[in-house]
């Protein structure tokens, strides 16, 4: 059910600083072609349904190589992010770099997951089907578990190659960068796109790059846990965790 919460809302208290925004309990979120001219779709999280199976590899893999941490202390602080934060992560916490073996390993463990247990996200092929203006696919992943998470899941067709990675701008998530670049290609002002995230870095990019940002909070990695709560600080132009709330125009844009 979509929540939406639109810039602006709230009060300025005293200090003079922005109030956290109450979501709006609207009934719907829509993506109309007079608001909208690009939708930018993280991968991870809102497209394929994967956090959970990477997350909690990820995990095994750290723990296995000396570095202990539980499943909520990965979602704080790699959720969403690159393979950099976990390295300096680990480098940080046990004195030195993160080894091969651990990198060699983990994507072994993680690639095979995929592969055997990847599904696309419930509704996100449906909702793509009717999006009435050009979209495309971000992810902080590396190209290669990006290509391997579309054709898994039938999907490298309806993208293509409008797929942005972290690898092609300088700072990952919460900058940016990323954003920015993928409105550039496709040709789209900032103001006028909107991304789809399920991170709290994804959602901060997304409002540093002056876009309209909709948090997804409706993967299994939120299952049994408040999302709406976990971003809501991160502010959010909407929060919502179905797929089928979202409405769009009737008829596929010619674009297509």
């Amino acid at each position: 059910m979509g929540i939406p919460a639109g810039r602006g809302a709230g009060t300025m208290p005293a200090s003079g600083a922005p109030a956290a925004r109450e979501p709006d309990p609207g009934p719907h979120l829509a993506i109309d072609p007079a608001r909208f001219d690009l939708v930018i779709l993280d991968c991870d999280g809102v497209v394929v349904d994967s956090e959970m199976v990477s997350c909690t590899i990820l995990r095994r893999q750290l723990a296995r190589h000396g570095m202990e941490i539980d499943l909520d202390g990965i979602f704080q602080r790699f959720l969403g992010r690159g393979f950099k934060a976990v390295a300096e992560e680990y480098a940080r916490r046990l004195g030195h770099p993160v080894p091969d073996a651990l990198v060699a390993d983990l994507k072994a463990e993680l690639f095979a997951a995929l592969a055997r247990e990847l599904r696309p996200m419930q509704g996100v092929i449906a909702l793509i089907g009717r999006l009435p203006v050009p979209y495309c696919l971000t992810s902080a992943s590396i190209p290669e578990r990006i290509a391997l998470s579309l054709r898994v899941t039938g999907l490298a067709a309806t993208f293509g190659d409008r797929v942005y990675d972290s690898s092609m701008v300088a700072r990952g998530k919460p900058a940016p960068d990323l954003f920015l670049h993928a409105a550039a290609r496709m040709g789209a002002a900032p103001a006028r796109t909107l991304v789809i995230e399920d991170t709290a870095s994804g959602i901060e990019a997304a409002r540093a790059a002056g876009m309209t940002a909709w948090a997804f909070v409706g993967g299994c990695h939120y299952a049994g846990r408040d999302g709406a709560a976990i971003l809501a600080p991160s502010r959010p132009d909407a929060i919502f965790a179905d797929m089928d709330s979202v409405r769009t125009a009737a008829r596929p844009a010619p674009w297509r």
